[in-house]
């Protein structure tokens, strides 16, 4: 039985543990059905990995992590169509089945696209998972067109979403004014290239900062940070105003945001994985990305690479977004 390494995790435990991520062999799992088997090339690193770190119930199971990879295709299922042996492909995959921390990974090809050819492998596996989640929260969430006008907050702006989201912006909508957060110098340089109209810092009156700059009010917010920012969102957002938000805010009450009759919106790039596993959205959406990167109309977010792909490597990289201190992608490349 051929075997291959993985980096995964038994128990939940802090990332200072030396046992909170493992290296591990396995079986090489077997294609079949609408699956590929990719040869995993580069991984990158998102809040979502740290999160079921901590978080999923493993009962003494190997858990393999990763939601964002490049690769090759080594084979397809007889059912496959869209990808043969030897394609070149990026994707994010889902959160029900084992990840990417693995020298293969077993994907359905609707949820895999093909890699931008200017990117190398740690470029494009930066990409995939902040790519959909802008891409849905553009299109899906907020229903922007290219006529669509106003403002938009987009918090923590330097992020690996945040970065993605500027851009896809910018291209998409010319006439929207977009709003970052960023409170360092370099994150606040990193927000402007990435395409952010204006800068401000999320430390302090987060209102009165947004308001100096767009003293209308806005149109939009994107917040991975909802908690104790919803007074603020409230204040500054004009009636019939709409937030996306990605994170995990517990207990939250948005009673304060009736008054204006704001709307509020969860947007999980899992969600069409887990419940519309026939979709080809992100299969097709992820392609678009692609010929847009090839455009040189967006680039890649990657601003950290790590390697080889390895539990101790995967722990630098998990040690470093639990920090929250990044600007852009940390990817691991390379066995």
């Amino acid at each position: 039985m051929d075997m291959m390494r993985v980096v995964g995790f038994r128990e939940n435990l802090p990332v200072d543990d030396p046992s909170c991520l493992i290296d591990v062999e396995v079986p090489v799992p077997r294609v079949t059905g609408r699956d590929l088997l990719i040869r995993v090339q580069a991984v990158s690193v998102n809040p979502v990995d740290v999160k079921m770190r901590m978080r999923r119930e493993t009962h003494g199971e190997l858990q393999i992590l990763g939601y964002d990879a490049a690769g090759i295709v080594e084979a397809a299922g007889p059912e496959a169509g869209l990808f043969r042996t030897g394609d070149e492909v990026y994707y994010a995959g889902s959160i029900a089945r084992p990840g990417s921390n693995a020298q293969f990974q077993l994907v359905d090809e609707r949820l895999v696209g093909r890699k931008p050819y200017i990117l190398d492998w740690a470029e494009a596996a930066a990409m995939p998972l902040t790519s959909i989640t802008a891409w849905e929260t553009v299109h899906d969430k907020f229903r922007l067109s290219k006529d669509s006008g106003g403002t938009m907050l987009v918090v923590g702006a330097a992020g690996g979403v945040g970065s993605m989201l500027l851009q896809l912006a910018r291209r998409h909508c010319p006439d929207l004014m977009l709003v970052g957060t960023a409170s360092r110098p370099e994150s606040r340089e990193w927000a402007a290239e990435m395409g952010a109209h204006h800068v401000v810092d999320h430390r302090g009156d987060l209102a009165a900062a947004v308001r100096a700059v767009a003293p209308d009010g806005v149109d939009y917010v994107f917040s991975p940070f909802s908690a104790g920012n919803l007074e603020a969102y409230a204040e500054m957002l004009k009636p019939g105003g709409e937030i996306t938000a990605i994170d995990d805010p517990e207990g939250l009450d948005v009673t304060v945001l009736k008054s204006k009759s704001l709307t509020w919106h969860w947007e999980f790039m899992f969600t069409r994985p887990l419940y519309a596993p026939h979709d080809t959205a992100h299969h097709d959406l992820l392609n678009v990305v692609a010929e847009m990167v090839d455009g040189q109309q967006v680039r890649s977010t990657l601003t950290r690479r790590l390697g080889p792909i390895s539990a101790a490597s995967m722990r630098e990289a998990h040690a470093m977004a639990e920090r929250s201190a990044a600007i852009g992608k940390i990817v691991i490349e390379g066995w």
